[in-house]
């Protein structure tokens, strides 16, 4: 499908100095309209094209932000939110011009309870920071979508990773908001109770908004304890299909793994080169257990009975912590490993995910497709969820292969679609995939779209994204 024109309409230019000029009486030296400023922030880590901002204003409070917006409703300047910029669908381009609202200096642990098990942080506190801060509590924040994003960033995405099969997604984590509406209002999603039966459910309206409804500010998160023993491993399998249907029967068997992440052939010689690794290039399973000594090596048991029936090989153990960390650092740059692949190219990063039961029949699909291709794609997924990633590798100055790309890239989307599944699992829509949004939810998109104009009715949220007003 093809990319959403870019609507011209912007702020007037006086109405934008006037807004700039109040800004920077608020903010100082951090607004900026360096060109580099705006390019950086202008674009994310994906192939889609960039839209630098008019400024970037670097905000440090909730108080702070709340200004901000009254000054941009004020003069009718829309305002796009920004965490770290490693999104992957266009969701920081500033499609409409505007100001770029930089978070990443509100980045203050605000509390830690490890009574409760949870914590609140502000918005560009990331992942990393947050598990360092616990490392002495005995607690653990599992989220993990690879790249060391805001916490704020993952929120506003609907963020997961490698251990979602286990712990879940951001929306089954975040606990309540600290949220900036458009008119500059400041609610509170939820109180720390674990559960609520009054009113709705605004802390969910809010998780994978991805700037569109309002701008979070603080998350309060749910934190989890750090197993007594973490053990993992890798097995490869002569066929996609044996890999698969490994991962299908480890789930119908009620396995509790905390991770299951499978690489095809082309990802796994493209880690090996990148990642120095000796793994066979062949499909191939990660796995990490939690638990007690002995609840993990049950596990472990288990998954590799039913791996060999399957084909599949020898497992490798990665059980000291510097062996785990090298094998999950590995999967964790699986993306730069397939760049290196062919220098000089850009990767189109895409996403699915279909019912478990349907998984091996899609990937199967679309590894067909792949080998009817000129390009060269990896493939990684989080397959326990039912959840996969490609990266086109492309010229994106050679039309045909973008044009390529996309006709795979569609091809993928509706197969999966037609399979109930949804056409993205974790990276979001942006503006990447906004056309796709209509043919998965039907007329739900009309209500949508009937709370963005409740919640933003001058369209100043980062205008262009998810939905089209």
């Amino acid at each position: 499908m093809a990319h959403p024109a870019v609507a011209t309409p912007r702020a007037a230019p006086a109405a934008l100095t006037a807004a700039l000029t109040a800004v920077g009486a608020l903010l100082g030296p951090r607004l900026s309209t360096a060109t580099a400023v705006r390019e950086q922030h202008g674009r994310d880590e994906s192939y889609h094209a960039g839209f630098p901002p008019d400024a970037v204003a670097f905000a440090q409070s909730t108080e702070e932000v709340q200004a901000i917006l009254r000054i941009a409703a004020e003069h009718g300047v829309p305002v796009i939110p920004f965490g770290t910029g490693t999104s992957l669908e266009g969701h920081v381009a500033a499609l409409h011009g505007g100001i770029c609202l930089d978070l990443s200096q509100m980045n203050q642990i605000l509390r830690v309870s490890p009574e409760d098990l949870d914590c609140t942080v502000q918005a560009g506190v990331t992942r990393k920071q947050l598990n360092e801060h616990l490392r002495d509590t005995g607690l653990f924040f599992p989220i993990d979508p690879g790249a060391d994003a805001s916490l704020g960033g993952m929120t506003a995405t609907r963020a997961s990773g490698t251990n979602a099969v286990r712990y879940g997604t951001m929306r089954e984590n975040v606990l309540g908001l600290t949220v900036v509406m458009a008119d500059g209002r400041i609610i509170r999603t939820s109180r720390r109770s674990r559960k609520s039966a009054a009113g709705y459910d605004l802390t969910r309206l809010f998780v994978g908004s991805e700037g569109t409804l309002g701008v979070i500010t603080e998350v309060s998160l749910r934190l989890h304890g750090i197993p007594q023993s973490i053990a993992s491993a890798v097995v490869s399998f002569p066929t996609i299909a044996g890999a698969v249907n490994t991962v299908i029967e480890t789930i119908q068997c009620g396995i509790p793994v905390a991770r299951m992440e499978l690489l095809d052939e082309v990802q796994v010689d493209a880690c090996n080169r990148y990642s120095k690794l000796s793994m066979p290039v062949q499909p191939t399973l990660f796995f990490e257990f939690h638990g007690t000594e002995a609840g993990t090596a049950e596990q472990a048991q288990m998954v590799a009975d039913l791996a060999e029936a399957n084909g599949g090989g020898g497992f490798q153990w990665a059980s000291s912590a510097e062996e785990r960390t090298k094998l999950w650092e590995a999967r964790h740059k699986a993306y730069y490993a397939a760049l290196a692949l062919r220098p000089g190219c850009k990767g189109w990063a895409t996403d699915v995910c279909v019912p478990i039961s349907r998984l091996a029949e899609c990937i199967l699909e679309t590894k067909a497709d792949l080998a009817q291709s000129n390009l060269i794609a990896a493939m990684v997924g989080h397959v326990g969820d039912g959840n996969f990633h490609l990266v086109y590798l492309i010229d994106p100055d050679n039309a045909e292969e973008v044009a390529e790309a996309g006709r795979l890239n569609d091809r993928m989307v509706m197969r999966a679609l037609a399979m109930d599944g949804t056409c993205t699992g974790e990276h979001g829509v942006g503006y990447g995939k906004i056309d796709f949004l209509t043919a998965e939810h039907g007329d739900a998109v009309a209500v949508m779209r009937q709370i963005k104009q409740a919640l933003d009715p001058h369209n100043l949220l980062n205008p262009g994204k998810v939905v089209r007003v």
